[in-house]
């Protein structure tokens, strides 16, 4: 069997692949059908590190509205977090995949406190790492930590799994004619505004040159096709 093109990547997922078709809270079957997608691509030989949302849990924008503080809604959207990796862990555990939760923010009694060192140890032994509570700081979205840690754990690929087959020039379910772009530089993406990541995680990505394939992870076997190296998605790079 040919080898897969990136031998380590991270994964970003969005906090409502594991809602499910209820589009909140945490469904354990979706925690499976994850784990399963998850699991095609470890088998191969992959080491993988993720880094999920928690939309499905809370959206700090619904705690501004009604005037809450910044600092306080970043940090209950970092506590969410946690909760879907334990919730994914569960599920790739189930599979028979050996993983750590990492967090940014200390809980002990739940996870191991992030370290680099150790991510990628564990990394290098055949173990997933996920690694929850962002960067630990308010302000920053779980966009920007994927980019972060995507740096530090050395990753060769940062992989944006959502529910559209790529980056458009808009929004494809209001003008179904939009175009889709297969490749499209940093700069094109930041210049023209288009939903990749948020402009702080795309540029870090621009400045460390780490390239971003944004893929609909529920179409069949998108993951496992990208790491092997076939065109899926969307590619952001120089």
């Amino acid at each position: 069997m040919t080898s897969p093109k990136y031998r380590r990547i991270l994964l970003k997922l969005s906090g409502e692949s594991l809602a499910g078709e209820h589009n909140y809270g945490i469904d354990v079957n979706a925690a499976d059908t994850l784990a399963a997608t998850i699991k095609s691509i470890y088998d191969l030989g992959v080491e993988i590190a993720l880094v999920i949302g928690a939309g499905n849990l809370w959206r700090g924008k619904d705690g501004l509205d009604h005037g809450m503080e910044r600092a306080t809604a970043d940090h209950m959207g970092m506590l969410a977090t946690v909760m879907n990796a334990l919730a994914l862990a569960d599920g790739l555990g189930r599979v028979g995949i050996d993983t750590r939760v990492q967090t940014a923010i200390e809980m002990k009694a739940v996870a191991e406190p992030y370290i680099r060192g150790r991510a990628i140890r564990h990394l290098e032994k055949g173990r997933v790492v996920i690694i929850g509570a962002g960067t630990g700081n308010p302000y920053f979205t779980t966009d920007t930590a994927a980019a972060l840690r995507a740096m530090e754990i050395d990753a060769e690929l940062l992989v944006k799994a959502t529910k559209v087959d790529g980056v458009y020039e808009s929004d494809p379910h209001i003008n179904p004619d939009a175009k889709r772009f297969e490749t499209i530089t940093y700069i094109e993406a930041l210049n023209m505004g288009l939903k990749v990541m948020d402009g702080t995680a795309l540029t870090l990505c621009m400045e460390n040159e780490m390239p971003i394939v944004v893929l609909n992870l529920w179409q069949p076997d998108s993951l496992k096709n990208t790491v092997m190296g076939h065109t899926v998605g969307t590619l952001v790079s120089y």
